[in-house]
């Protein structure tokens, strides 16, 4: 990989140092309006499915078992693995910021993902 990987929420502002922003939700965020998000892909096969998000429920008491079950969803899953290929690929050639809507900074899907990548996760 040269680029860089970053996250970050959407509502924050966008930067050139963003590079390529990657939507990584399953669902557009509220409240945000599409031309000025400065998304350039919208990667919904890569959030976690309906049934893990709705468990965890961004309680970060549930974190540590949601990274488990988040990161063999993006191991056994086909479209997540097709999803994460996607964003290494681009990494190739340019920083990669993923996108997304959650409160919390520290215990989100986006973070985990984030991770998964830059460990190698998506080779194992």
């Amino acid at each position: 990989m040269s680029g860089q990987l970053d996250c970050k929420r959407i509502y924050d502002p966008p930067l050139e140092t963003d590079g390529l922003r990657v939507l990584v939700d399953r669902l557009w965020p509220r409240g945000v309006r599409k031309a000025d998000a400065h998304i350039r892909h919208w990667l919904k096969d890569v959030a976690p499915s309906p049934q893990l998000r709705t468990w965890f429920g961004h309680d970060p008491n549930r974190f540590a078992e949601f990274v488990k079950l988040y990161r063999e969803e993006l191991a056994s899953d086909a479209l997540h693995r097709q999803a994460v290929d996607q964003i290494v690929d681009w990494l190739q050639t340019d920083s990669v910021t993923l996108v997304y809507a959650a409160r919390d900074t520290r215990h989100n899907h986006a973070v985990v993902l984030r991770e998964y990548v830059i460990e190698g996760g998506y080779r194992e």
